[in-house]
């Protein structure tokens, strides 16, 4: 067992979508971890399916710090070289948004960069130890591709220069494709002259009549790199030759994360360059994954504008297993909340009462509690049996302040409620003694009903500008103060 901050940690153990089974946590540097997670494409905001595969390695990252390593996390910003088909052909998605909206590359990648970051951070993330552009990492690229081409491992046709597949026999093993099968691949239309639909591009080619607006000169012609094998150059700018952990959605497994896999074990000469890949499910609404394609584009503002604390979504996202699909409603979320409510409540008060010092707490009563809560941590990042835990303690009646606060102080190192700062969520609101703030949130309940977003927007930020923030409860939204 490994120690931090008193916290007894057990061995780790995380499932790998490589080898499709649960394996212990075994760093390639002891007592260090290094950890990289395919970051936003900034064409556009970012979902809340978006958000959870962004909370995925924050809980990942946390666990393995509170079990005492020295951890590296590494996501990058996608802000070129990602098309509108994983068959390499369309454009790029934000020189899409570029046309479409009128707007220069640098206006649209620096608002929905500052979207994500910022979302990140509402959310309770830990900042990330690197954030690389892939625009500002294309030498990095052009030299891996080199050395694949120097492998005999690329072609060149009219639009690019691409990868074949066929000089890496162990291709198909990473999602275990079915490469006879275009509709298994994903990969059903494809670009003419490609020797094979898996093979895939790593420098597309600018049009010979028209200037794009992201093109670099290389070595094969101007154009600019593909989509995956950003990630590959900068995971290893930054991370070394072979890393631990690789995060991402499932969607990036059957293409994105196959890719990787093929170029970088390649031109690397290392096997494996990753240790475990990990892969949260989708967050779906309705019936369907949610997607910016489908209109789906549910954001943490949303969340904010329906009265509902950002940090209902973390705990919302520990209720399901990140390798199960999650149904997400409002609804489920505010009940989310609620339940956050009730134990920053029991955090602070137990907090409050012994001053932060919980030396006297009875280690009879709160190692178990301790253990229950790290093993089911330890276990694949078991949210929901971490949860049910939190929940006891905080309504545990045999447990003293002293205990109780021990107990979710520690867990909060995972939680990233922030106890150790809250406020009492069940304190007496500001707008019960204030008819004016009372008159305030009444005229943001009937703008929102009238869909009139910009006076609800309006009042919210100008209660926020006096330090209140509006808090949903089950007799209506109230303004309470930060």
């Amino acid at each position: 067992m490994r120690h931090n901050r008193a916290v007894t940690v057990p061995p780790i153990h995380l499932y790998d979508t490589r080898r499709r089974a649960v394996v212990p946590f075994e760093p390639v540097v002891p007592g260090k971890a290094s950890i990289y997670t395919c970051g936003p494409t900034v064409y556009g905001p970012q979902h809340l399916g978006n958000m959870r595969s962004q909370l995925l390695p924050d809980l990942l990252r946390r666990v393995l710090r509170a079990g005492g390593y020295d951890v590296t996390f590494v996501t990058n910003v996608t802000d070129v070289g990602h098309l509108v088909s994983d068959a390499d052909e369309g454009d790029d998605k934000v020189e899409a948004a570029a046309a479409e909206t009128g707007q220069s590359v640098e206006e649209i990648t620096g608002h929905w960069t500052e979207q994500w970051a910022g979302d990140r951070r509402r959310l309770g993330m830990l900042e990330p130890d690197r954030v690389p552009y892939a625009s500002k990492h294309v030498p990095e690229q052009i030299a891996m591709i080199q050395t694949l081409e120097a492998q005999g491992r690329t072609y060149v046709i009219d639009d690019g220069v691409y990868f074949d597949v066929s000089t890496y026999p162990e291709y198909a093993d990473f999602a275990h494709l079915n490469l006879d099968d275009l509709e298994a691949t994903g990969r059903v239309e494809n670009v003419s002259d490609k020797r094979h639909p898996a093979d895939f591009a790593l420098w597309k080619l600018s049009p010979p009549d028209s200037a794009r607006l992201q093109e670099w000169d290389s070595p094969w012609g101007r154009g600019f790199p593909g989509w995956h094998i950003e990630c590959s150059a900068m995971a290893t700018k930054y991370l070394g030759r072979h890393f631990d952990i690789h995060t991402g959605g499932i969607d990036h497994v059957r293409v994105h994360h196959t890719n990787e896999v093929a170029q970088s074990e390649c031109a690397l000469e290392q096997h494996p360059w990753v240790n475990i890949w990990m892969h949260n499910e989708f967050l779906d609404v309705g019936t369907e994954k949610m997607s910016k394609s489908k209109g789906h584009v549910l954001t943490v503002q949303t969340l904010v504008d329906e009265g509902i604390d950002p940090l209902a979504f973390r705990y919302f996202f520990l209720q399901a297993h990140y390798r199960q699909q999650q149904n997400f409603t409002i609804d489920l979320v505010r009940s989310a909340g609620t339940a956050l409510r009730r134990i920053v409540h029991h955090a602070v008060a137990a907090r409050d009462a012994v001053g932060g010092d919980a030396s006297g707490a009875d280690a009879a009563r709160t190692e178990p509690l301790r253990a229950a809560f790290w093993e089911a941590l330890a276990d694949d990042l078991n949210g929901p049996r971490a949860l049910a835990v939190v929940a006891s303690v905080a309504r545990d009646p045999e447990l003293s302040d002293a205990d109780r606060w021990s107990l979710l102080a520690d867990f909060d190192q995972v939680l990233g409620f922030g106890l150790a700062d809250a406020t009492d969520p069940e304190a007496a609101d500001d707008s019960a003694d204030d008819p004016r703030i009372a008159g305030l949130l009444a005229d943001r309940t009937a703008a929102r009903a009238d869909k009139d977003w910009a006076e609800a927007d309006r009042i919210r930020d100008l209660l926020a500008a006096e330090g209140l923030e509006i808090v949903d409860t089950p007799d209506g939204p109230q303004a309470r103060r930060r």
